[in-house]
């Protein structure tokens, strides 16, 4: 973790050896310094947990969240580039995107996810807003929605069982992980809205002897 001056407020480089311990103390000694606009970048791919630890830092400190973006690709510009295509049919997920390798990098997105729009990711994905029913994610490595989850997801296409999924809350009427399929018992818009309503917490998704598992996530604090 490294912290440093920029125009206009602070630059956070989150890298790959960071825990949300080590960020949660290091932040706290400098609790003075984050009073101001703090922007984070990714080295490589990072824990939620980790972000969730930045986050909460800033906040405490009474300091303004400001973008995210990876250390070579804006996130953002590859979103904006992808095509979102509408689709009228049951899509049927493919199982070609190769296992992500170390060099593969974090994609940020950031901005909400609406119906039609389908991205497809070579490694992680964090999506800084919401994914609304009727959108579609795909990626190789882990699926991160800092807000409410109720599209399609599948995480660790091409068979990465370690992946996960998080969202504040998941209430999606279906998620992937590897080869394994969950569904919502109530997929409706009027139990996905009274679910959000009711716990609007964050969850976290993992594989665990071939089933999904979705439980509440609270991050490690020291």
């Amino acid at each position: 973790m490294k912290l440093r001056g920029a125009l206009g407020g602070l630059n956070l480089l989150i890298e790959a050896s960071d825990t949300p311990e080590i960020v949660t103390v290091g932040l706290a000694a400098r609790a003075e310094m984050l009073a101001q606009k703090v922007t984070f970048e990714l080295a490589a791919d990072a824990d939620v947990g980790v972000l969730e630890a930045a986050f909460t830092a800033v906040r405490a400190a009474g300091g303004e969240l400001g973008r995210v973006r990876g250390a070579r690709e804006n996130g953002a510009k590859v979103a904006a580039e992808a095509p979102a295509v509408v689709r009228t049919s049951v899509t049927v997920f493919p199982d070609a995107l190769p296992e992500p390798p170390d060099s593969a990098r974090t994609i940020i997105v950031q901005h909400n996810l609406r119906a039609g729009f389908r991205g497809e990711y070579r490694g992680s994905v964090v999506v800084l807003g919401d994914v609304n029913p009727g959108a579609e994610l795909i990626a190789a490595g882990d699926v991160i929605v800092m807000g409410a989850l109720r599209g399609v997801v599948h995480a660790g296409a091409g068979g990465r069982e370690g992946a996960i999924v998080y969202a504040r809350p998941i209430a999606s009427a279906q998620i992937r992980i590897a080869g394994a399929v969950a569904r919502s018992a109530d997929d409706s818009s009027l139990g996905a809205m009274r679910r959000m309503q009711e716990r609007p917490e964050a969850e976290l998704a993992r594989l665990q002897d071939g089933v999904i598992q979705i439980e509440s996530y609270q991050p490690q604090r020291s």
